[in-house]
């Protein structure tokens, strides 16, 4: 039990950021952690990318855009991730989600997310038990989406979070955080044209997710909470009516101020100053790293993804992440498949680390279940 106290202790100073961090690396923290943890087993075996990827039930998370362009008037999906497996039991992220294609060009949809740091068994000085603890986050999201084009749409998000790391006896300080978050994205995703020997797709997104005010896990300090740029693109190799491939690209920033290089008594000697409200932190992260363009551009994750499909019903991927020493060291080789059976779903991914830090998805499998239900819709 002392094993797990102390993977919690390690994990909450980090979402807090408690120390302060040296000159370099330094990495842009935040609170709400389970905003960035992708759990859906389709897009993580594809380097983490999604915002480009074809609609699936999974599409609030990634680009609620996508809805307005799913195939099936119903998609329902859960997912399931463990994380730090190789640790500790018991911590694991997972979720569910509905989308409806309402007609043509609108759609609806609906998730809930939620991640558990385990049951933590409590013991007062003499060793007499006092009960237990489950800290936790939770996430529940509302989504439309609607075509303004036959191949372009745009989609709205709003999103309320909890945030809840407190034990008693232990950190006494921490708040219980409530908060909120807008995401506006859109999706392209052009007819199927011939290219000679075969036929292809193009495929673009954008989402700007989790446009909020700040969060307060202690008093007197406040944290941003992830607000990310994602943008990608790619296109499907159609070789003919059994066998597709298709290819991913995709960038991300989070739009949250870069923290300033100070000096001993606190004042910012180089970088811009971070203790700025949500909106104008949005803007600032663009051009606020304390080495200039160079550590800015430091700041943009790079995910590519491939997957491919045979007759609509066997799936393999692969990918690659690649995020900076500088700014996290998130660096690893996704693989992963999928089944599919009328209506039904089945997806799988591993994670295979490529950086020196240790990543808390090693060795770790995610699945997600998926059911396609009601009318099918023909998009062109």
């Amino acid at each position: 039990m002392k094993r797990k106290i102390g993977v919690f202790l390690i994990l909450l100073g980090t979402v807090l950021n408690v120390k302060a961090q040296a000159p370099e690396p330094n990495p842009i923290q935040t609170g709400v952690p389970l905003l960035l943890i992708l759990s859906d087993a389709r897009a993580s075996g594809q380097g983490d990318v999604g915002v480009a990827t074809t609609s699936d039930a999974n599409s609030i998370y990634h680009n609620s855009a996508k809805m307005a362009f799913n195939t099936s008037e119903y998609s329902v999906g859960v997912n399931y991730t463990p994380w730090l497996q190789s640790l500790v039991d018991g911590l694991f992220v997972g979720g569910g989600s509905i989308i409806n294609r309402i007609d043509e060009r609108s759609a609806w949809g609906a998730d809930i997310r939620y991640f558990s740091l385990g049951d933590i068994d409590l013991y007062d000085d003499g060793g007499n038990s006092t009960g237990s603890a489950n800290p936790y986050e939770f996430s529940a999201s509302g989504s439309y989406a609607l075509k303004l084009s036959d191949y372009f749409s745009m989609g709205v998000a709003l999103r309320y979070m909890r945030s809840d790391f407190k034990i008693t006896g232990t950190d006494q300080n921490l708040n219980t955080v409530n908060g909120f978050g807008v995401d506006v994205s859109g999706f392209y995703q052009s007819a199927e044209r011939n290219y000679g020997s075969f036929n292809g797709r193009i495929r673009a997104g954008f989402n700007i997710s989790n446009m909020g005010p700040k969060v307060s896990y202690t008093a007197g300090r406040e944290d941003f909470i992830p607000t990310q740029l994602r943008l990608g693109g790619g296109f499907d190799f159609i070789i003919d009516n059994y066998n597709t491939l298709a290819l991913t690209l995709q960038l991300s920033k989070l739009l949250v101020p870069t923290p300033p290089i100070r000096d001993e008594s606190g004042n910012v000697i180089k970088g811009k100053e971070d203790n700025v409200g949500w909106v104008e932190g949005m803007f600032q992260s663009f051009g606020d790293a304390p080495d200039g363009f160079g550590e800015e551009m430091q700041e943009v994750n790079i995910g590519f993804g491939a997957e491919y499909v045979y007759n609509d019903s066997f799936a393999l991927r692969g990918g690659y992440y690649h995020e900076s020493e500088m700014k996290g060291n998130r660096q690893y080789f996704t693989m992963g498949g999928g089944l599919k059976a009328k209506a039904f779903n089945i997806d799988l991914s591993y994670l295979v680390n490529a950086a020196s830090a240790y990543n808390p998805l090693e060795s770790t499998l995610r699945f997600s279940l998926s059911f396609d239900l009601g009318d099918i819709y023909d998009n062109f």
